[in-house]
């Protein structure tokens, strides 16, 4: 999907190429639709493959100074001396401030210059009807919807943990990251996609959240940590993870028993969040986390296919 916010944010500062995967043929690092941005100092995101991805960046940086697309094929093979053994499609654009893409699907043209009638058919159901194809190649246009949040998190803490689960997961495709904590001096500089909010009493604006949004719980204190939990759990959620050991949890569940939670109220909780077998250091945790977080959104995918 098309990082819009990402874009929005890295113009910025100035012109950004973005190169955009759009075709597939045979074994290739990434999937179509799979893309990085590229500016006069430095990249974010990946199209994958080394040697790929070396000339796509080197191309993008030339056309920085110009402006425009252009459109390149490789085969990974022959004309890399990659293993893959496929061939991929790569368009490279240029964007600044002025120039962003607007509306829910976005088309423009890799050879042929007329419009052709099924994609004008595909964006006027996108942009009436909110229907949104997967990225693709059609009649020599390449679509690609523009990716909406379709996940919340909240993020309860500031601290070394906090900022490491929004380093890690704030790159995630289809992710947007509520990170609170008390003041806005406890927050470093947020990345695209996050949303600092400073509240003097945490607790206070679990009721914000989206009964739907998932949470974890990362705060300095055990105090704000339980009464988080409390006020999540009257408030309702898709899912619930709180940093602790054993004996911390144990605690927890008799004081939320107190509180007048039911014991299957009280195990929706998770705790201890992460793999513990990964370590305590901030960022063993976050990616435990984030490979939790993937396994169940795939989990929630396949379980909607099959039905």
């Amino acid at each position: 999907m098309f990082d819009l916010a990402a874009l929005t944010a890295a113009t910025a500062q100035g012109p950004v190429a973005r190169v955009v995967v759009t075709e597939v043929k045979g074994s290739a690092p990434r999937e179509v639709g799979a893309a990085m941005l590229v500016w006069a100092t430095g990249q974010s995101g990946t199209i994958g493959g080394g040697a790929l991805e070396y000339q796509a960046t080197v191309r993008a940086r030339a056309l920085l100074g110009q402006g425009g697309r252009r459109y390149d094929r490789a085969a990974l093979g022959p004309d890399l001396g990659q293993c893959c053994g496929g061939a991929v499609g790569l368009l490279t654009e240029v964007y600044d401030a002025a120039t962003l893409p607007t509306g829910p699907l976005i088309a423009r043209s890799v050879g042929a210059a007329i419009m052709p009638l099924a994609v004008k058919r595909l964006l006027a159901t996108a942009r009436n009807q909110g229907h949104l194809p997967e990225a693709h190649m059609l009649q020599g246009w390449f679509l690609e919807p523009v990716a909406a949040p379709q996940r919340n998190l909240w993020i309860w803490g500031a601290g070394h943990v906090g900022r490491a689960l929004v380093a890690v997961l704030s790159p995630l495709p289809n992710l947007a990251i509520t990170w609170v904590d008390i003041a806005a001096d406890r927050f470093p500089p947020a990345p695209a996609k996050t949303r600092v909010l400073p509240v003097p009493d945490p607790a206070n604006a679990a009721a914000l959240a989206p009964n739907s949004a998932e949470h974890l719980i990362v705060t300095y204190s055990h105090a704000l940590d339980l009464d988080l939990c409390h006020r999540l759990l009257q408030h309702d959620f898709a899912f619930c993870g709180l940093i602790g050991s054993a004996s911390k949890w144990a605690r927890f569940r008799s004081r939320l028993a107190v509180l007048g939670h039911s014991p299957a109220a009280i195990a929706r909780i998770t705790c201890p969040i992460g793999a513990p077998a990964l370590g305590k250091h901030p960022q063993a945790i976050a990616i435990g986390v984030a490979a939790e977080m993937l396994r169940r959104r795939h989990a929630a995918e396949r379980s909607v296919c099959s039905i």
